[in-house]
């Protein structure tokens, strides 16, 4: 040690002796800024920084009050509460930090609403949502495929590695969906995920910042602006439950109980659905479900922290108002703690009353799942769950129950009549595959026919439903997580074809294509296939035959999943329709009058036809 760095030691320690406060240093703040005129006025500001254990904090402005300041024993973090009152100008205000010696100024900004509340428009059994795996969808820069700090250990030659699509990819993709018929895009998460298997986005190690591979915060703003002018809604996927092992709170833990265990001292997730519903449960199973670690490298955030609680509810709040996202799935819903999810979907919904959030909940039994739905009559909680809607699991295993030949198209119609148990089986999501599972058409062994009668099925049931990116083309994928995300082809600068035009489909690719459009242009043109109530007209024989209802229109829609063809003969449809006269064809336009003089109708084999009732046009051909 050299005689300067002496003095420089000697000085500091007489300072400290003298009673001179400690330095101390800020690094970041989250949420990075807020707005005025918000329900959630009061605002927990995390400070990132060292030696904040004694600072405290004032605004400049007497109009932006600092209600409270915390510590943890972990001195890098300091939670700082502050009111922002809807008066407030918007502009950018300090904050000073200080503690007895030492004042330091940092900046927050304080900004307009870009868009009302009523204006985040949710979704609804009126849209078709189409999920999108970001990194698989579209490359649409190739210039921020890596980055230098990456530490991912795959590269883009494995199944798990990264493939490169991005924000910039789905951008240009957004005319394509529109003419699909789509109108809602859910996308997996894209915040950053500097780790090892970071594709699929669901290791986050920052919660503000779009991850450079994707894109940027900024991009992905654009992305929900430039959907919302073709009148697309966007669909945030989020998580609650855990975080990328590689996230700074890992190794600088903001509160002793932030997380549920820590690594290499955790308890394994039991993965147990019926737990917290069981009334006969057992509480370790609980804790097990929702305290358990998915993995090594995902740790279990602990919702019960109540820092860490505001913490996710701002984070959430922060990103639906930045980029003006309109609706919201919950990732791994059952996982959390159950009394945050409420508070959280509470939260969400007083600030963004028209908006919408389904929650995933995995589980093929609609009892199970219908006690996670908010006013659920079958849940036997002392408080609400507050979640609108649910993702249906029990109609998405029937359905693969049916493409696979293990059941009979009856397992569909026993699942929907199930559905006392829900309070609003209007707000379930309907699918037939997702990013988990093996994609419909592998289930289906290629089965073509039964493919096009399983998207009848997902389109025209009740609920909202949603398809998976490629589900147009008919892309199988493989068994494994790589492979059922495979890249959509088009997408990349290596594909030798382009999925994306109809030139570059194949004959196979195209039939399934038209199909899904020709469906999708029904369901905007008529009302009742979307938003019409259901009711259970036939389910025998290999036949199944519902109506629905909406105003004034009802349709038909009817399903031969025969070896032969179906004749319907007038007797027959009059016998469970008695008011009906006349029967139009929505695809062929053909109109049947049920009068005496027609014997029968026929339905082609594994074919599935939907009729609008009474509804007869005077220039259509009767038969």
């Amino acid at each position: 040690m050299n005689l300067n760095t002496l003095k420089v030691v000697i000085l500091i320690s007489i300072f400290n002796l003298s009673g001179f406060s400690q330095d101390f240093i800020i690094n970041k703040i989250e949420p990075p800024n807020w707005w005025v005129g918000m329900k959630w006025d009061t605002v927990q500001l995390v400070v990132y920084g060292e030696n904040l254990g004694e600072v405290n904090v004032r605004s400049e402005n007497p109009n932006l009050k600092v209600l409270g300041v915390n510590s943890t024993q972990n001195k890098s973090y300091l939670f700082v509460d502050v009111n922002i009152p809807e008066n407030l100008q918007p502009e950018t205000y300090n904050l000073v930090f200080y503690n007895d010696d030492i004042e330091k100024q940092y900046s927050f900004p304080v900004l307009s609403r870009e868009l009302q509340a009523y204006e985040h428009k949710g979704f609804s059994n009126n849209d078709v949502i189409y999920l999108i795996m970001a990194d698989r969808f579209c490359d649409g820069n190739l210039m921020n495929n890596t980055v230098g700090d990456s530490l991912d250990h795959f590269t883009s030659a494995d199944i798990d590695g990264r493939k490169g699509g991005d924000i910039e990819g789905i951008i240009s993709k957004l005319d394509y969906m529109k003419q699909l018929g789509i109108t809602a895009i859910w996308v997996t998460p894209m915040l950053e995920n500097n780790m090892w298997m970071s594709y699929h986005g669901y290791a986050a190690t920052d919660l503000y910042t779009i991850d450079p591979r994707f894109g940027s915060n900024e991009l992905y703003k654009k992305l929900v602006d430039e959907a919302h002018k073709l009148g697309l809604k966007i669909i945030l996927d989020h998580v609650s439950n855990h975080i990328g092992i590689n996230h700074y709170w890992v190794n600088n833990i903001p509160d002793s109980d932030w997380f549920n265990g820590m690594p290499g001292n955790f308890i394994r997730a039991s993965h147990d659905k019926f737990a917290f519903l069981d009334v006969h449960g057992d509480s370790m199973k609980v804790i097990e479900t929702q305290r358990g670690w998915f993995s090594d490298y995902m740790p279990d955030l602990n919702q019960r922290n109540p820092f860490l609680k505001k913490y996710l509810i701002q984070n959430t709040i922060w990103w639906m108002e930045y980029a003006g996202i309109d609706g919201i799935r919950e990732d791994t819903y059952p996982y959390c703690d159950q009394k945050y999810e409420s508070e959280w979907a509470e939260s969400i919904l007083n600030e963004y009353p028209n908006s919408n959030i389904v929650g995933e909940v995995w589980v093929g039994i609609s009892s199970v799942v219908s006690g996670y739905q908010r006013t659920s009559p079958v849940r036997k909680i002392n408080f609400d769950s507050n979640l609108p809607a649910v993702t249906d699991f029990a109609l998405a295993d029937a359905i693969r129950s049916y493409l696979s030949g293990t059941k009979s198209i009856h397992v569909v119609y026993e699942t929907l009549a199930q559905d006392m148990v829900y309070s609003d089986p209007e707000n379930l999501l309907v699918f037939m595959d997702n990013h988990d599972q093996d994609r419909a058409m592998r289930v289906a062994n290629g089965n073509v026919d039964k493919f096009k009668i399983a998207l009848n099925l997902v389109l025209f049931t009740r609920g909202i439903p949603a398809l998976f990116y490629g589900t147009e083309i008919g892309i199988e994928g493989g068994t494994k997580d790589g492979e059922r995300r495979e890249t959509f082809p088009g997408g990349f600068s290596c594909d030798s074809l382009n999925a994306f035009s109809e030139s570059g489909r194949s004959k196979n690719q195209n039939e399934i294509n038209n199909y899904l459009q020709e469906l999708l242009k029904l369901r905007k043109e008529y009302p009742v296939l979307s938003k019409g109530k259901l009711r259970h007209i036939y389910a025998e024989d290999n036949i199944y035959i519902l109506e629905k209802f909406y105003g004034d229109e009802r349709a038909l829609i009817i399903i031969n999943s025969r070896s032969d063809e179906f004749k319907i003969e007038s007797s027959f449809v009059q016998k469970y329709l008695s008011d009906v006269k006349t029967l139009k064809n929505l695809k062929t336009e053909v109109e049947f009058s049920l009068n005496s003089q027609t014997q029968f109708f026929k339905i082609e084999t594994m074919r599935a036809e939907i009729f609008l009732v009474n509804k007869p046009s005077s220039n259509s051909n009767q038969k």
